[in-house]
């Protein structure tokens, strides 16, 4: 028994929970509440997590009953959990499972079932709901069409549906991860990625085989997929980011699968082939002539006997795939990402058609095991010239943020950087295409912007990863997959209107685990709109448990305060 003094949780009437990263027992009750709470702050110190209906719907289909989490809060908590969150933890939770979707006899249709007359009453009520539920006994038939869109009206409503309809197995494909790579390497899967994986599976059992794996970049979600393939053992597709990501997909495969190369595909812009193994783009997906007219490929869902789909960065999946999502419920089905974040705020939408999250851990938990590369993060801001200060003020705010972003100076802060590394593999990222050419041409390095040929892009990449190339300047094509492990410093020199994603996927660039330790720079107009944008990026590396120092530019500073080659 542990005494209260000791205990490192406080738990807070708003939900939110305050956990002593110093304390103990740390560990222990990070453990217990990641299961019904999502991470919303980790540096140093104090973490912070927040029950929220989501978080406690995961942890409610995992299995995990309100008893259980009133246990944990009570278990670890320094003080009396209060009473309005137990009451709230315990209807919430409840709700999970009074309406299940179960199979019919008939093969066209589904059937909600509710436990009490007055869910069945207050779901009769809701317009949104009145084209897609039929009324029978106690309970609703559905049919087979609408299995995804309904249970994103419910989730509106406030009912989780518990889906236990069966899922198809798809054509069998006979799958399984090698021992060694092609390379003749040791291939061992870590115990996280097995567990993310098996947490989907659910060994085959009802109401599993769709759901989320949360990890942070450069710690194997690819794998995960892999691991995923090797235990369903059916025709996949793979819906991922770009053609760049497409090639990485299916170099792993080749590598670490015992399959032939022959029977993998690629579906983009330049190729359209259907094979058991199929990896194609959510913009192949997306594309059609025009905004009237119907998504062409999305034929590609029903054409290949898919007994599985995996969504890669499923936080990007684009909202036209959320419709043909919900239409292919009966598909085992895996969203991979760094991040739940949505800038849409749609998180719920993912977890009614991609499934609740299933495992999900914290970048830093990796990082201390030697999975990731420890990153140091800093934020270099430097003024306007004066020449520009009165075009900046007169400006409106997209004007403002753009003439920030490309403030002239940021030049000489990223040749001192790019001289102060110089053992590193360097990435320079940014935003605006004229502020990247500027850049390339100074530092004589490649650059890559979405105009770049695929062909092109893949030789830059390889010099790159071979050496010959020691600085790469990249446009936001760098948010997405890309495979380059021994990039150890990232220089960020203008991004997105204060995107929590596009920080963790640039971040991801340099996690790869390597000897050198990496460090990501943001330079930053000081006194400007860029300057407020910022801080919402920055909150996301803190939260994430990195240290984010801010430092001020001038002409006299020496940079060499800023970096360590050591």
């Amino acid at each position: 028994m542990v005494d209260k003094d000791e205990k490192p949780l406080i738990v807070q009437s708003d939900s939110s929970l305050m956990l002593e990263v110093h304390n103990t027992f740390f560990e222990a009750a990070r453990n217990d509440i990641a299961a019904f709470s999502e991470l919303e702050k980790s540096p140093e110190h104090i973490h912070t997590y927040r029950i929220s209906p989501l978080s406690l719907w995961n942890a409610a289909s995992a299995g995990i009953t309100s008893n259980e989490v009133t246990e944990k809060l009570e278990k670890w908590s320094k003080f009396d959990v209060p009473e309005n969150v137990l009451f709230t933890i315990r209807q919430t939770i409840n709700r999970y499972g009074q309406l299940v979707l179960k199979e019919t006899d008939n093969p066209d249709f589904l059937y909600l079932e509710a436990e009490n007359q007055n869910i069945i009453t207050e779901l009769e009520s809701r317009k949104s709901l009145n084209k897609l539920l039929m009324r029978e006994a106690d309970g609703f038939l559905v049919k087979l069409v609408d299995r995804g869109s309904v249970k994103v009206e419910l989730i509106k409503a406030g009912w989780p549906v518990k889906d236990i309809a069966p899922l198809i197995d798809g054509e069998k494909l006979d799958f399984s991860l090698r021992a060694e790579t092609l390379g003749g390497m040791d291939f061992n899967i870590r115990d996280y990625q097995i567990t993310a994986a098996e947490s989907f599976y659910g060994d085959g059992k009802a109401g599993f085989g769709f759901g989320t794996v949360v990890m942070p970049c450069g710690s194997g979600k690819t794998i995960v997929g892999m691991k995923a393939m090797d235990l369903c053992k059916t025709n996949t597709l793979i819906i991922t980011t770009n053609i760049a990501a497409v090639h990485q997909w299916m170099n792993e495969l080749k590598d670490k699968a015992n399959i032939d190369e022959n029977l993998i595909g690629e579906y983009t812009g330049s190729k359209k082939e259907i094979k058991p193994i199929t990896i194609a783009t959510y913009q192949i997906l997306t594309w059609r002539p025009d905004k009237d007219s119907d998504f062409p490929h999305f034929k590609l869902f029903s054409e290949g006997g898919w007994g599985l789909i995996v969504y890669d960065e499923v936080h990007l999946l684009p909202a036209p795939v959320f419709r043909v999502t919900a239409e292919i419920q009966a598909v085992r089905r895996i969203g991979l990402t760094a991040t739940l974040l949505r800038e849409d705020g749609h998180e719920a939408d993912v977890f009614s058609l991609v499934g609740p999250k299933r495992f999900d851990v914290p970048w830093k938990e990796l990082e201390a095991k030697g999975w990731i590369a420890e990153a140091a993060c800093s934020e270099i801001r430097v003024d306007l010239p004066e020449d520009m200060l009165i075009q900046y003020a007169a400006a409106d705010k997209r004007a403002k943020f753009r003439i920030a972003s490309e403030n002239p100076r940021k030049l000489t802060i990223v040749k001192q950087l790019v001289e102060n590394h110089s053992e590193d593999l360097i990435l320079v990222i940014g935003q605006y295409l004229n502020q990247l050419h500027k850049i390339a041409k100074m530092l004589k390095a490649p650059i890559i912007t979405g105009k770049t040929p695929n062909a092109e892009r893949e030789v830059i990449y390889q010099n790159f990863r071979e050496g010959k190339e020691r600085v790469i300047v990249v446009s936001k094509v760098a948010n997405f997959a890309i495979d380059l492990p021994d990039a150890s410093i990232a220089i960020q020199v203008s991004g997105t209107f204060g995107s929590r994603q596009e920080e963790a996927q640039r971040l991801g660039r340099i996690l790869r685990p390597k000897k050198r330790n990496s460090w990501f720079y943001s330079v930053v107009s000081n006194y400007t709109t860029e300057e407020v944008f910022s801080a919402n990026r920055q909150k996301f590396l803190t939260e994430q448990g990195y240290k984010y120092n801010i430092e001020i530019w001038d002409e006299v500073n020496d940079i060499d305060q800023y970096t360590d080659n050591e």
